[in-house]
């Protein structure tokens, strides 16, 4: 166990990663302004729907949200130039994370990956080559690297991937009919658009799906398929980015191939003047036992997340509990038509209001059909009523969808959302049984 968590290896896969990483961290952070993401998701909304529990994190107002995410892309730069690299990778990681928290109307698996990667990036000896830190202090500079920190990226993409290829695992995936919706939205894509329509390519992209998210791994880390592995990664990312728009994760996704190809390889594509470390050398050093229960703990989490919606009653697909930071991607395309009423607790009687002056359009379709959303929603409804005075009961309606099927009552009207608690790990009785067979 010590040689292989210890051995040191050479450290260039490591070193132009952290490079990459640090760009598309800028990118994503600046993109997010340019494209207005910022300004739709964080300013526009009256308030954001945040992780339950971090309802205390708010964004800033207008301007300091954008100089939130300007600060952000700086720190993202100075990752990629190994500038004040700890510092810099632990303010994006926590800015980031921060981001992450105060906001689900955007929720992407993706935003999730990239808060492991940063705090995990924070540990990595990533500056001791081609970095400013290691130009103003040489004493800092290094060749090699213990090889923990080649795996333990190596199994948090064996851990993602595995989830989400297990998760395909169900009959509306198998038999196209979530394909076939996520595609029909994809129709007036130019020259593609219509051979997205196609049940050939519908079972295609299902099955390969599967076959890609459950194989790659162990593809990539066996030589001989290592390289039909890698072209087949560069396909399934591109197509992901053009037909999904994901923004930088596919491109993430292909720099984690430098953990896998032959350090040697790595070293002479982009350091042709940093000397190759081939020494047959292992350091055991004095935080050994911290680290081994640092990422014990760790991935016993992350490979408890997602499975826990199996100790939760009824399907994860229409409750919801348990979905999110489970690795269950694009799995589901849902809607239906909801309402919300609100009651004086002292009188009974009916408070007309608007749901458009408290949710943007983008925040109404969550608040249609994901349960913890809708009891956000009437706890918010409860404060706002509260400040004037008015104690209020909130009673929801809710008719959904399930890729495709026909559309079955979901939430329990008589019960008050507003006077209900939450409870990240148990099943709530107000979710109506599901309808799914």
């Amino acid at each position: 166990m010590n040689k292989f968590l210890f051995k040191n290896i050479d450290n260039s896969g490591l070193i132009v990663f952290r490079i990459i990483f640090g760009l598309l961290c800028a990118l994503e952070a600046f993109g997010a302004i340019l494209t207005g993401w910022v300004k739709r998701t964080l300013i526009d909304p009256e308030f954001t729907f945040s992780f339950i529990g971090f309802e205390w994190l708010q964004p800033l107002p207008e301007f300091w949200m954008y100089v939130y995410y300007i600060v952000m892309g700086v720190f993202g730069l100075f990752i990629m130039l190994g500038f004040k690299y700890r510092f810099s990778m632990l303010m994006f990681a926590v800015m980031w994370t921060a981001t992450y928290l105060m906001q689900k109307s955007s929720y992407n698996n993706h935003y999730y990956l990239l808060v492991l990667l940063s705090f995990i990036m924070v540990v990595m000896p990533a500056n001791q080559y081609a970095s400013i830190d290691a130009k103003l202090k040489p004493s800092i500079q290094r060749h090699s690297m213990p090889s923990w920190c080649k795996w333990v990226f190596v199994l948090q993409l064996f851990i993602v991937y595995t989830f989400a290829s297990i998760a395909k695992l169900y009959p509306d995936w198998l038999d196209t009919s979530v394909i076939k919706l996520l595609m029909r939205s994809k129709a007036n894509y130019p020259i593609i658009g219509e051979l997205l329509q196609q049940n050939t390519v519908h079972y295609f992209l299902a099955y390969g799906g599967i076959l890609f998210d459950g194989l790659i791994i162990p593809l990539l880390l066996f030589k001989p398929t290592r390289k039909f592995a890698f072209a087949i990664s560069i396909f399934f990312h591109l197509f992901n980015s053009i037909v999904f728009q994901i923004g930088i994760f596919p491109y993430m996704s292909l720099a984690f191939s430098l953990f896998f190809f032959e350090p040697q390889r790595i070293n002479k594509v982009f350091f042709k003047k940093k000397p190759f470390y081939d020494a047959v050398a292992v350091t055991i050093p004095k935080y050994k036992p911290l680290l081994l229960a640092l990422f014990s703990v760790y991935f016993f989490i992350q490979i408890g997340l997602p499975i826990r919606h199996h100790f939760i009653t009824d399907n994860v697909l229409w409750t919801e509990e348990g979905h999110r930071l489970s690795w269950r991607m694009m799995l589901r395309a849902k809607h239906g038509r909801t309402t919300y009423t609100v009651i004086n607790a002292d009188t009974e009687e009916k408070i007309p209001f608007r749901i458009d002056d408290y949710l943007t359009k983008k925040q109404q379709r969550n608040a249609k059909t994901k349960p913890d959303i809708m009891w956000q929603f009437a706890q918010h409804l409860k404060q706002d009523f509260a400040k004037k005075g008015i104690s209020i009961k909130v009673y929801v309606k809710s008719y959904i969808s399930i890729n495709g099927r026909s559309v079955s009552k979901f939430i329990d009207p008589k019960v008050d959302l507003a006077n209900e608690t939450w409870s990240h790990f148990k099943h709530h009785s107000w979710i109506l049984p599901s309808q799914l067979d």
